[in-house]
């Protein structure tokens, strides 16, 4: 219904947003059942006043877990940028589905809980364990809670549990050990992210790619249409391929001599090559066939953001010298090529375009009586053609523009005999009054901010990193040592990657303070908070290491997926700490609070984790178009979530108790003196 009311629609997004939250939504209402399972098992209520008992105890623990969720997720929907477009949809799906299960986990968990869970057989009496309800936090009710947990006492939990905790009090014994080994991870960080491979979207299957071929400037539309129509037959002829749909001259400026070639694949399930291999058969295969029409080819697949792209602009250089310009261009593309991965490097400056100079002879116009005005407007009519007139047809209208025939145009010594209107009123040939001389120049002079540019492209082969050819045009531009006068600066795909790794550093800001001030107003504390919020760094170098495991590249979508990952972490470390503070406000020593915290909410959390992970799987295996996008996200959320489980579990109760040390000695200096 949020779907349908923000006028959003069934897409890749929302649907990923509805897949994500499955293993979401559900979290909540496993914490609160789980905690109705324990005062029934542990305390002996009976299953209707265990409801009420144990949702009170962990309704603001969930509470606060629901809102630091959103804060997660709803800045989503404010990102900037073309991916901010896209990713709006996905962010208030999110967020509306998190609220959803907060409303269903205080609703209807409980209420079926009553219904269907049995009343444990009773010890010593009526309620919990022979006491009334005031005394059951006590800390000899909660030790002797422990000591009767059934449940807990037998099967794979019982191990896994023993293990944990005889591990969390070795740590609280040896602290230094858990935060040297957190340090060396957060060190590891930049290095991962060094060698980890960057690019904009992760390289997906759609069944279709796209071909740009440029032949020599000068060749006919004719002689280019028969060129396109050869190779997209040859390509049709490989095995996946369904059909090919080849243009000539269909971009604004109407270039005689660019072609595209449009590739459409049979279905993933009915081949066993990717797009990919597809896409380096044809370079390696199919575009030599062709070396010696001296063309100028670019492929690439047609990615899910940019859709039907042909332009792979990277990186732009510009200045007031065209010959600089060429130079520097030269250099940049030298560099470009050593970079693994980079593919169809080329430019937009395109030379050898066949062209005629005019140089008018100004003494002799002069002394015939032609002004320059004419020469230029009569040159211009004839090549360039003049619009003179309207022409309308079906409701449609057309412009008229006159210019000489291609024939006359194209033959140089019909132009000269052209003849120009005088003062004298003797018409004048134009070979009198111009000179023509034959060269070549470039095809198209492109302008950024008034200033002539050179915008340097390349396509990537299967596995290669954007960033890594961002680099090494930065490298490379910095070594040319260009004077101030010229300028470089990123276009395209490359410029949009930047533009969005800010906006999602601004939403891990925006997050990271919204879920603080969240937590501290549940926790009434301005130190707590950051407890809880130092599991989320413990868990980047795994989600690293995972993208490492699962062959993946940092993209949008694995940093949404890093998003997901910080979400579920913080959400175990609220349980922990949420709990440790009730007991100790109960009476219990601090280390007696800590490890029967972590005993508590141990098994929500192992529950909770798994269900998670287990939700992620099917992202995991899928296949057919947008499966790329899923595996990325689903990888990082696995592996960072499996690899970073333990030692956040330990990492959260020790940092409680480094901080607990730190306050202490804080009030003791503002103590005053007896």
């Amino acid at each position: 219904s949020v779907v349908y009311f923000m006028g959003y629609t069934l897409n890749m997004l929302t649907l990923l947003a509805l897949t994500l939250s499955v293993g979401i939504v559900i979290d909540d209402a496993i914490v609160v059942l789980e905690n109705i399972y324990r005062f029934i098992e542990e305390k002996r209520y009976s299953p209707r006043e265990a409801v009420f008992a144990a949702t009170k105890e962990i309704g603001l623990a969930v509470m606060t877990i629901t809102m630091s969720l959103v804060a997660v997720f709803l800045p989503i929907a404010f990102m900037q940028g073309i991916v901010g477009q896209f990713m709006k949809s996905f962010g208030v799906t999110m967020a509306s589905a998190i609220l959803l299960s907060l409303f269903v986990s205080f609703t209807m968990a409980p209420m079926l809980a009553s219904r269907w869970l049995k009343k444990a057989a009773a010890k010593n009496g009526n309620g919990a364990n022979g006491v009334t309800p005031d005394e059951e936090t006590s800390p000899e009710i909660i030790a002797a809670e422990h000591a009767r947990a059934a449940s807990k006492k037998r099967g794979a939990y019982h191990v896994v549990e023993s293990g944990y905790l005889a591990l969390l009090r070795f740590s609280l014994a040896h602290r230094w050990l858990v935060v040297l080994t957190a340090v060396l991870l957060l060190a590891s960080v930049p290095l991962q992210f060094k060698y980890v491979a960057k690019d904009f979207v992760p390289d997906d299957d759609q069944s279709e790619f796209q071909m740009q071929v440029r032949a020599p400037e000068g060749t006919s539309m004719e002689a280019t249409q028969l060129l396109a129509a050869r190779i997209a037959r040859d390509i049709r002829q490989l095995n996946g391929v369904s059909y090919t749909i080849a243009t000539t001259a269909d971009t604004e400026q109407h270039v005689p001599n660019l072609a595209s070639i449009y590739v459409h694949m049979t279905e993933i399930n009915q081949r066993s090559f990717s797009q990919v291999q597809l896409i380096d058969f044809v370079r390696k295969n199919v575009v030599p066939r062709y070396s010696a029409e001296n063309l100028r080819v670019s492929i690439k697949a047609i990615d899910p953001i940019a859709g039907n792209s042909t332009d792979p602009g990277l990186y732009v250089v510009g200045g007031p010298d065209m010959n600089k310009l060429k130079e520097y261009a030269g250099k940049l593309m030298d560099r470009l090529k050593k970079v693994p991965g980079a593919v169809d490097v080329d430019s937009s400056l395109i030379t050898g375009k066949p062209q005629y100079g005019v140089t008018i002879n100004r003494d002799k116009a002069d002394e015939l009586g032609v002004s320059v005005n004419d020469i230029a407007t009569s040159i211009r009519l004839l090549l360039a053609g003049n619009k003179v007139s309207d022409y309308n047809e079906g409701g449609e209208q057309y412009e008229v523009h006159v210019r000489a025939l291609a024939d006359s145009r194209n033959n140089l010594d019909l132009m000269e005999m052209v003849t120009l209107p005088s003062i004298t009123g003797k018409a004048v040939p134009l070979r009198d009054v111009v000179r023509f001389t034959e060269g070549t120049g470039p095809a198209q002079i492109n302008r950024l901010s008034r200033a002539r540019e050179v915008t340097i492209s390349a396509n990537m082969a299967a596995n290669a990193s954007l960033q890594a050819l961002i680099d090494a045009l930065d490298d490379e531009a910095k070594s040319l040592n260009m004077g101030p006068e010229y300028k470089t600066m990123l276009v395209g795909k490359s410029k949009e990657m930047a533009r969005t790794l800010q906006a999602f550093l601004a939403v891990f800001l925006m997050s990271f303070v919204i879920a603080y001030l969240v937590i501290a107003a549940q926790f009434e504390s301005w130190l707590h908070p950051i407890t809880v919020l130092l599991a989320l760094p413990l868990t980047l170098p795994f989600a690293l290491i995972s993208l490492f495991i699962f062959n993946q590249s940092l993209n949008v979508f694995s940093i949404l997926g890093m998003l997901v990952l910080f979400a579920v972490v913080k959400k175990n470390a609220i349980l922990q700490i949420d709990h440790t503070i009730r007991l100790r406000a109960a009476g219990m020593s601090r280390y007696d609070a800590m490890i029967a915290a972590n005993t508590d909410r141990l098994r929500p959390i192992l529950m909770t984790t798994v269900a998670f992970v287990a939700g992620m799987f099917p992202l995991l295996l899928s296949s057919g178009a947008g499966a790329a996008i899923n595996k990325t996200i689903s990888s990082v959320v696995i592996g960072g979530q499996t690899l970073s489980l333990l030692l956040t579990l330990i990492a959260t109760p020790v940092a409680y108790s480094l901080f607990d040390d730190l306050s202490n000695v804080f009030r003791k200096t503002k103590a005053p003196a007896a």
